[in-house]
């Protein structure tokens, strides 16, 4: 009845709901200003039909805190493309629900944070040495499938224990294999991309179900162990199944956005040498405190310019473009009535270019997040890169960590340019990251201490 008696006294959101099924998803894939366009012509609400469904996009930080935290009960996570839903699993973390999702998180966080997150750095440290070593030996580089490789290695070695070497090579050929499904369409067949992602999924689970058969015998100091050991007030902790879905759901997390927010990062400074000067300049003072001792987390706390490039990173080029919700309950949004079993999909991307919040927001300008600008501030939920809310993402601080211990080296040892005539325009499929790879010179300019 409430519906019934919106939709007679609202009108729906403009838009154009496409083709027949289809919709208007294969431009939503392939354009890179299908929100753009649709927002100047409709404005920063509109229909369209996408992955299936109908849906309203909704655009700006008054529309994310909505969706994300002031109305956060009307919204099911279900609104995920169906791949995305079967390739994660219903109970990974970004597909739980109420209580479910607040024990789980709870239950997880003590895994990638403090003392837990302290005792990675020695790892995320060695790995990176050891790529960059890698990497100066050659005199041309295709950099984000390395840094993929990588930020990989990484989280296998301390989600999974994994090995660096012909074990990790398999997981991470299945690891690719399963993104490439998220967003493909859903036919399974051998041939096909969805058909390869869920025999890649299978292998990968298979994979953590025996490491959690090793962990219970030897337990380790990987997150896999960690989470086979937590409990919450009443004693219980985490299924098996719980165990593997999380695992899984982390292993795409923390490589995905981290290699997409570290190849943006290497375009950008390598774009603006100006900013990478200022800094480098910064890397070298607090190399100069400490002594030349190894990272820590005293030290990357120091980093505040870093911090601001990687913020100004993650607002021009956001790792994942938008997130989606099912609507639960109808709601009426900027006088527009949005049905429930709809979608609605915030968008990252066009809150990010919103030059109310933005000077210039097309300017790659760390600056505006000094503390005398901070223009992420005039408006809560401006700056969404990693969600908000509630469900913000919780391995924003183990990624985070990552970056800028990678970061620094490179910074202060290292030098790159740009090969000239590449495509350095985005694709965003199924994370962001430059056409091309982002080909580079890279060189060594300092000793390593």
């Amino acid at each position: 009845m409430k519906q019934r008696n919106l939709l007679e006294s609202h009108p729906l959101p403009p838009g154009n709901l496409g083709l027949p099924w289809l919709g208007e998803t294969l431009n939503f894939l392939r354009a890179s200003n299908f929100i753009d366009y649709r927002r100047q012509r409709y404005g920063p609400i509109f229909k369209t039909h996408l992955l299936g469904q109908p849906t309203v996009i909704m655009i700006g930080p008054e529309a994310n805190r909505f969706i994300l935290s002031s109305h956060v009960d009307y919204f099911s996570q279900q609104g995920w493309p169906n791949t995305f839903k079967f390739l994660l699993g219903q109970k990974a973390l970004v597909l739980q629900e109420g209580s479910e999702h607040r024990r789980s998180r709870k239950l997880i966080m003590p895994t990638l944070c403090g003392s837990a997150l302290a005792s990675y750095l020695a790892t995320m440290e060695q790995v990176s040495l050891n790529y960059l070593e890698q990497w100066e030996k050659l005199e041309n580089l295709t950099w984000f499938p390395e840094l993929r490789r990588m930020t990989f290695e990484i989280a296998s070695i301390l989600l999974v224990g994994g090995k660096a070497g012909k074990e990790n090579d398999r997981l991470f050929k299945w690891f690719c294999e399963l993104s490439q499904g998220l967003f493909a369409v859903p036919i399974n067949l051998k041939w096909t991309a969805f058909g390869k992602a869920i025999h890649a999924r299978q292998q990968i689970l298979s994979y953590i179900e025996q490491a959690i058969l090793e962990r219970q015998k030897a337990p380790t100091q990987d997150v896999l162990s960690l989470l086979m050991q937590v409990k919450d007030e009443t004693g219980y902790g985490l299924s098996q199944e719980e165990i593997q879905s999380q695992t899984l759901a982390l292993l795409i997390g923390t490589n995905s956005n981290t290699a997409s927010m570290l190849v943006c990062f290497c375009m950008a400074l390598a774009q603006n040498p100006e900013i990478l000067d200022l800094a480098r300049a910064e890397q070298y003072q607090i190399e100069k405190t400490f002594l030349g001792s190894s990272l820590s987390l005293a030290q990357l706390k120091q980093m505040t310019y870093l911090d601001q490039i990687l913020q100004e990173v993650e607002r021009c080029y956001p790792p994942v473009g938008a997130g989606f919700r099912r609507v639960i309950k109808p709601f009426v949004f900027n006088n527009y009535v949005v049905p429930s079993g709809w979608n609605v999909m915030y968008s990252v991307i066009g809150t990010h270019l919103d030059s109310r919040i933005y000077v210039e927001p097309r300017r790659f300008d760390p600056d505006r997040f000094s503390t005398h600008r901070a223009e992420h501030k005039k408006i809560n939920f401006s700056l969404i890169g990693f969600g908000g809310g509630v469900r913000n993402c919780l391995g924003f601080s183990f990624a985070q960590t990552l970056i800028k211990t990678f970061a620094a080296y490179l910074i202060r040892y290292y030098d790159w340019e740009l090969i000239p005539e590449q495509n350095l325009t985005l694709n965003r499929i199924p994370t962001a990251h430059p056409r091309s790879g982002l080909k580079v010179k890279l060189k060594k300019i300092k000793a390593i201490a």
